[in-house]
């Protein structure tokens, strides 16, 4: 079981956070990495050329968020190529920090992985900033290995900026920004947490639900 964190390296149970600065070091950043199926990403499409907008239905509200296909077209193709599967469907949020992030996509609430399409490559750049709102893909230490979990930042993370191409720098590819529940990602960033018994950090006490992602109409 492989997890993933933002901005690092940590290798408990199934989660992977590298070493990082001061912020880094008290926030492992959201990593994972899933059973892949092998198949190849599909090719980005935006008809109508506008950026799409997505409906995130959780267990605690809605939220809508924008994502930015003319920024980062490969990850967006991504997110809805697993939107319009039902991938997300049924999901959790397995790892939740408040004043940091929450993180989903790849556990059901049995605390299993769904199989994944096989990584994408990392569209991170300087300008795409991880402040608060903006959603995110989760990686391991590998620069090019997100699959389909992503997460949405609380507050500004500086530290999972990009700051170089290297390994330790490439950062975390912002993709995208809520624009409606925001109050929805505030509830979901306070509920109690725990560790489970396999290492497992940051899982919510309560099992907070991705009930559906579906484009908006």
């Amino acid at each position: 079981m492989a997890m993933m964190w933002l901005a690092g390296v940590l290798c408990v149970a199934a989660l992977v956070a590298a070493g990082c600065s001061s912020e880094k070091d008290t926030k492992a950043p959201p990593g994972g990495a899933g059973q892949t199926t092998g198949q190849r990403p599909a090719p980005a499409t935006q008809p109508g050329g506008a950026n799409p907008v997505v409906v995130i239905e959780t267990s605690m509200g809605t939220i809508k968020a924008e994502l930015w296909a003319d920024k980062a077209p490969l990850t967006v193709a991504n997110f809805l190529r697993y939107t319009d599967e039902g991938h997300y469907d049924g999901l959790i949020f397995h790892r939740v920090m408040k004043n940091f992030m929450i993180q989903g996509g790849g556990f059901t609430p049995a605390m299993s992985q769904r199989p994944t399409h096989e990584p994408i490559k990392n569209e991170a750049r300087p300008e795409l900033r991880n402040d608060r709102g903006t959603l995110a893909m989760a990686r391991t230490s590998v620069v090019d290995s997100a699959t389909s979990q992503f997460y949405i930042n609380h507050k500004d993370n500086p530290g999972l900026n990009q700051t170089s191409r290297t390994p330790d720098g490439f950062g975390y590819c912002v993709f995208g920004r809520v624009t409606e529940g925001m109050d929805v990602v505030d509830k979901i960033a306070a509920v109690a947490t725990r560790t489970l018994p396999n290492g497992m950090a940051d899982v919510p006490v309560d099992v907070v639900q991705i009930v559906k992602v579906r484009r908006a109409q």
